[in-house]
């Protein structure tokens, strides 16, 4: 069995605990390890320098390694990373969550052990998600013009507020008077979308969620819609030049960028240990039914 491990800069002392525990889960199992590059370095830096890994710095080197799960050591954002490092590989991911909140990283730091008992003993599911495809008249994103979460166009800096026109199948939907636009998938609907007022959307829901971002007029509010949609975005303003994200990724664009969101030609699989459901984990997350008068 193969486990690839990926990570970004760990925080303390603390965090290279759990990472340790992983080490010595897999060396105990005789699993072969491939660990991220720069991640590596990180652990080295911190004096975590662990014997017989693989070191994967490519895409290429990945399929080479053709790991059974890719175990992320993180967040939510940790997640996000590695979906535009694993790409179309196919390769399911268990995110390890060592922040706080943390929907899509859904296995606890203090049950490391249990979780990694399951993946070796085949106790989970695979969940498929879909993703958004950027496509543009000038080149944006052109590494990985795909998002697992969300693409959005904002203002920037302290500039006045943008108008972002938004077509839905070549039909004006709605002229945006606001600071922004999210167009999330329904993974991506837990997250920056939440925060502005959007909805909670089930994750095989097939849908696109459009929500805006502090909208000048009080009638707009978030839209949910098929994925066999697809929604252009024109912006213009007062700046020369706005910023546009892909799950956190960001680039410059002008009022010259014609942008075009659809939903991508393949999915990405998330572990789901067993005993694991998308209710519980909202309920849990967001302390539903925490009230004391139930």
């Amino acid at each position: 069995m193969t486990i690839f491990l990926f990570g970004r800069k760990l925080k303390d002392e603390n965090e290279l605990h759990y990472v340790r525990q992983v080490f010595e889960f897999m060396t105990n199992q005789k699993i072969e390890v491939g660990v991220y590059k720069s991640f590596l370095k990180e652990l080295q830096i911190l004096g975590l320098k662990p014997e017989g890994i693989k070191i994967i710095a490519t895409k290429k080197e990945l399929l080479a390694l053709s790991p059974k799960v890719a175990i992320t050591m993180g967040g939510d954002g940790t997640i996000l990373q590695a979906a535009a490092f694993i790409q179309d590989c196919k390769i399911p991911v268990l995110g390890i969550n060592l922040g706080r909140l943390g929907f899509l990283a859904s296995a606890d730091k203090n049950h490391i052990l249990k979780a990694l008992k399951q993946v070796v003993g085949n106790k989970f599911s695979i969940e498929e998600r879909s993703l958004l495809k950027l496509e543009c008249n000038k080149n944006l994103f052109a590494d990985f013009p795909y998002a697992l979460n969300d693409f959005t166009l904002h203002k920037r800096d302290n500039s006045s507020m943008i108008t972002i026109h938004v077509f839905v199948d070549g039909v004006l939907l709605n002229a945006y008077w606001a600071d922004g636009i999210i167009i999330s998938t329904p993974t991506g609907s837990t997250g920056y979308s939440l925060s502005c007022g959007g909805p909670i959307v089930f994750p095989d829901s097939s849908n696109f969620i459009i929500t805006a971002v502090a909208p000048h007029n009080l009638n707009v509010r978030p839209i949910v819609l098929s994925d066999t949609h697809k929604i252009a975005v024109r912006v213009e303003g007062r700046s020369d030049n706005f910023m546009c994200t892909l799950d956190g990724r960001y680039e410059t664009v002008t009022s010259e960028y014609l942008i075009e969101i659809s939903k991508a030609e393949f999915n990405f699989g998330m572990v789901r240990l067993d005993g694991q459901q998308f209710m519980k984990t909202m309920s849990e997350k967001l302390w539903w039914g925490m009230d004391k008068r139930n």
